[in-house]
């Protein structure tokens, strides 16, 4: 999927879903009225999604001017002023929402990210982001997780295999289903494993990767002692900023969070307008 596209087909669903048959309110404000806007951060933030934001304008009137006062990727206080917006104060009524609302999603999203690349910095080891993203919003936030410091996983279903509990189950093994992998594909294979036994099944099969769901902390530095390079090792499960670097230490290679798309808080964030005379 080719990002800009999917940058216009998400802007344009989400103002379709927004406008619906016509912004009835905006409606009240003479058509040719001027008004300038100010967006505004009322917390710390990594200023990510500008794209976005200046796509839901430009697709309402694209003689709408925005003013980039930040960076893309720049982080920021409190209280800081975004970007100034001059035009039709209709189109800017009308898209403010979206606007915002993508905004404040795709901030929080690499904002998280920062809090998380920062942790592990030093350790050699990379934060990997999940499939567990806002739906409509995949390409945008694996973006946002890039702009924030980490990592992507698989974009999809279609990148990569990722071989779990039920897949080994209904393969027969870890061995069958890792070579049943190979014969239909030849993108990255990876098997997820829930103890030391399992990993060692996982090692022997030779996969590209292994996902170590949940392994302690212990169990981590023993697979990575008995792998002994031969393969990419991810650790995964109840990882939060508290121990990552912990868990970083042990020399895996990857460790994939969900919360970096799933749990966001969306940033604060506020348009104030102006009419012009």
């Amino acid at each position: 999927m080719k990002f800009n596209q999917s940058l216009e087909e998400t802007v344009k669903t989400f103002l379709d879903e927004d406008i619906g048959t016509g912004d009835v309110t905006a409606a009240i404000i003479p058509e040719h009225i001027l008004a300038e806007a100010l967006v505004v951060s009322r917390e710390d933030m990594l200023v990510c999604g500008q794209r976005w934001f200046d796509a839901v304008f430009t697709h309402l009137d694209d003689k709408i001017s925005i003013d980039w006062l930040v960076a893309e990727g720049e982080y920021i206080k409190a209280d800081s002023q975004l970007c100034h917006l001059t035009g039709n104060a209709r189109a800017l009524l009308t898209g403010e929402r979206t606007a915002l609302n993508l905004l404040q999603t795709l901030s929080a999203t690499a904002t998280i990210s920062h809090h998380y690349a920062f942790a592990v910095a030093g350790t050699g080891c990379k934060v990997l982001d999940t499939r567990k993203t806002i739906p409509g919003l995949r390409m945008a936030q694996k973006y946002a997780v890039r702009c924030g410091g980490c990592y992507n996983h698989r974009i999809g279903l279609f990148d990569a295999v990722l071989i779990k509990e039920n897949h080994i189950i209904t393969a027969g093994s870890i061995a069958k289903a890792v070579a049943k992998a190979r014969e239909k594909t030849d993108v990255l294979v990876e098997v997820e494993v829930e103890n030391l036994d399992e990993f060692q099944q996982a090692l022997d099969a030779k996969p590209d990767r292994i996902m170590l769901d949940n392994f302690s902390l212990s169990a981590l530095r023993t697979a990575v002692e008995k792998n002994a390079g031969t393969v990419e090792l991810e650790a995964s499960g109840n990882v939060e900023l508290a121990n990552i670097r912990s868990i970083a230490k042990t020399g895996v290679d990857y460790i994939s969070v969900g919360a970096l798309t799933k749990n966001i808080k969306a940033i604060d964030l506020s348009m104030r307008i102006q009419f012009k005379e």
